[in-house]
């Protein structure tokens, strides 16, 4: 069988690792022949491949990003877009894709595999809010970047008895913020889960104070004030419809300073969580995936996703993964505000 691997949406630490599960499996067990198309789904709809065997996928388990590249196209945002991607495939030879990614991307991928195509999906997504796994890899890898900058953050705060807000991924779900927050110390964590109380913020900063201690809030960029909105970084919408968020740190600091007086700072890690080299976790979990990804494909399970359970990988419908996103629990939320202020 001759297989087509594809990552999409955004980079993640452990996409490689991925790749080289399905390759060093699929070639020696099952006889198949991979290509890797270019960039995503762009990749696809124009036929725009390179050659994935055992010697192009060595080296690849400690680096970061992806070696096939990624985009945010969306196949259905164009008139023809199931057409030209049923007519690669065919003048490619290509007999069944293995799509990588988070919401946007296997959305297209469920959709396709209604049309008939022959799909399985890997989860991927560093903010872990997709449904059907309990985590997905790239996660660990963005939570242990935020923990240490929140971690040499503590220090400075306290030199300049300043208020130090950290900006992390999250446009709907909480998952690094919360998980990094309480791992850092943070003393308030925002969330967009939760609308936040920006008088409730400001009594944990100065409660922080009076024990002679400096604040560190953790946010996410998808959290909400108490009858706001997201703040946008840009208005100019993706293909997929997502707005660039990105701004709510900032928005937060200039509250804190005009109505308690105290020095705010924001530092926004942004796409340093992606980046980088995986984790130990998040290479372990990735090349289970890549693995069980090409089981499925052997098993013709098709219109799957590969998911952890507990400590087993199990495969779940497409649909599972991307009918709702899977948020933080109040509960848990709840939890972690025992420690605030």
């Amino acid at each position: 069988m001759r297989v087509g691997v594809l990552t999409g949406g955004g980079d993640c630490p452990g996409l490689n690792a991925v790749l080289r599960a399905i390759v060093r499996k699929g070639v020696p067990a099952f006889g198949h022949e991979f290509v890797g198309f270019r960039d995503g789904w762009r990749g696809v709809l124009e036929a725009d491949v390179r050659p994935l065997d055992i010697p192009d996928v060595r080296g690849l388990l400690p680096r970061g990003g992806t070696v096939l590249g990624s985009s945010r196209t969306n196949p259905f945002a164009t008139d023809d877009g199931v057409q030209r991607i049923r007519r690669s495939l065919d003048d490619l030879r290509v007999d069944a894709l293995i799509a990588i990614g988070g919401e946007d991307t296997l959305g297209v991928a469920a959709r396709l595999h209604d049309e008939g195509l022959r799909v399985v999906g890997v989860p991927k997504t560093i903010d872990n809010d997709l449904g059907g796994t309990d985590y997905t890899f790239g996660f660990d890898t963005a939570v242990s970047i935020a923990t240490e900058a929140i971690d040499r953050l503590h220090t400075t705060a306290e030199s300049h008895h300043r208020v130090l807000i950290v900006e992390v991924m999250g446009r709907h779900a909480g998952w690094i913020a919360l998980h990094a927050g309480m791992a850092g110390g943070a003393n308030a964590i925002l969330v967009p889960e939760q609308r936040f109380s920006v008088e409730r913020v400001l009594g944990w900063v100065e409660s922080r104070f009076r024990d002679r201690y400096a604040s560190i809030i953790v946010v996410s960029e998808g959290a909400m004030p108490e009858g706001g909105a997201e703040v946008l970084q840009s208005g100019r919408k993706d293909a997929f419809g997502h707005a660039r968020l990105g701004g709510v740190g900032d928005w937060l600091a200039q509250q804190i300073e005009s109505r308690s007086g105290r020095e705010a700072r924001t530092t926004v890690l942004g796409h340093v969580q992606r980046g980088g080299t995986p984790t130990a976790r998040d290479r372990w979990l990735a090349t289970r995936f890549g693995l069980h990804a090409i089981d499925a494909v052997q098993a013709g399970e098709w219109g799957t996703m590969t998911a952890l359970r507990g400590t087993d990988i199990v495969t779940v419908p497409l649909l599972e993964a991307t009918k709702a996103l899977k948020t933080v629990d109040p509960a848990l939320y709840a939890e972690a505000e025992v420690f605030f202020g």
